[in-house]
């Protein structure tokens, strides 16, 4: 199982052997580094925890640099479950386990839209602007029944929209760039710019 984790850059295009233009996003790669196995025998699950990037270490809390030791001080830690991993505390990920062709699945938290109504959340179309109505373009209408006497559950509603995890499946690595630590996915995936990204490869 191949993975590794990045932080989303910007979008452009890639081009292909015909010539013709694939939208792509480009995901920059900075050091990813394994610090901790996790096996069944002592945790209860198979996984792999990668370290990526770097921080201050005054930023650290004690347990954090117990944890990391003389790895570094990573500015995010995430675990990806493996089974009968073969890594080891301390291998470096990089960007050649990947190659152009290769199918990946993309997650990541999503832009944070804060509290939105229900036309921009749902897709609702609004009511009508005749007939008798004045300030209702964009209002839910209505949210009970006849006969009932509370709102059903899981009725849609205006709330807070975005920041959720995302995950993108069926996406294609378009190009590796090993000089700029630059790996280019085909399409978009979620996020602003520096988002961090998990990028797994598909079976």
């Amino acid at each position: 199982m191949k993975f590794i984790i990045g932080r989303k850059l910007n979008m452009t295009q890639i081009y292909g052997e015909t010539g013709a233009a694939e939208a792509a996003t480009a995901v920059a790669v900075r050091g990813n580094v394994v610090t901790q196995v996790r096996t069944t025998e002592r945790d209860g699950y198979e996984a792999v925890q990668v370290g990526e990037g770097t921080q201050n270490p005054s930023r650290l809390t004690k347990a954090e640099e117990g944890h990391m030791g003389e790895l570094g001080s990573f500015a995010t830690l995430k675990e990806f479950r493996v089974q009968a991993p073969t890594m080891k505390v301390g291998d470096k990920i990089d960007l050649a386990l990947f190659k152009a062709g290769d199918k990946v699945e993309v997650s990541a938290i999503s832009k944070g839209k804060g509290f939105q109504g229900v036309v921009k959340r749902h897709g609702f179309k609004g009511g009508p602007r005749t007939h008798g109505q004045k300030h209702s373009e964009r209002e839910p209408g209505s949210i009970g029944g006849g006969l009932r006497t509370r709102v059903p559950v899981g009725t849609r509603m205006a709330g807070r929209m975005g920041s959720d995890r995302v995950t993108v499946k069926g996406l294609r690595v378009l190009h590796v760039d090993t000089a700029d630590n630059v790996i280019y996915v085909s399409g978009a995936i979620p996020g602003r710019r520096g988002t961090l990204v998990e990028i797994v490869a598909q079976k």
